[in-house]
């Protein structure tokens, strides 16, 4: 069975940071590349960040360039997306999500996989 699951959302303050994870089991997630979204109310899925399945090629939006960071841990299933510098128009639901290839991308149509979603909420 595939279990993509996303955790470490949370309230923060402005300025502040928090670390997402995603742990995944049931597939060869090492295989392939790996993307965060995230979704404001009211608003369109934004995709943030990816990561290659090997030799770690990422990219950032422009959005979260130079204040997030994605990585991956190989072998044990799992990446991470670092966030600092928090503002409230980072406020929203975000998840992880596997692609179909090992190339990145920040279009959804080309994810299979998508965990449940963390809540992270930037307030004072």
């Amino acid at each position: 069975e595939v279990q993509l699951q996303a955790s470490g959302g949370g309230l923060v303050q402005p300025g502040g940071s928090l670390t997402l994870s995603c742990v995944a089991s049931g597939f060869a997630f090492d295989a392939y590349a790996i993307g965060w979204f995230r979704q404001a109310p009211g608003k369109d899925r934004e995709g943030i960040s990816c990561i290659s399945s090997r030799n770690n090629n990422t990219y950032y939006a422009d959005s979260v360039k130079g204040r997030f960071t994605i990585s991956r841990e190989y072998g044990k299933s799992a990446a991470y997306l670092q966030m600092s510098s928090l503002k409230p128009e980072d406020t929203a639901v975000y998840y992880c999500a596997v692609n179909r290839r090992a190339v990145p991308s920040v279009d959804p149509s080309t994810y299979a996989y998508w965990g449940q979603g963390t809540l992270v909420t930037v307030s004072s």
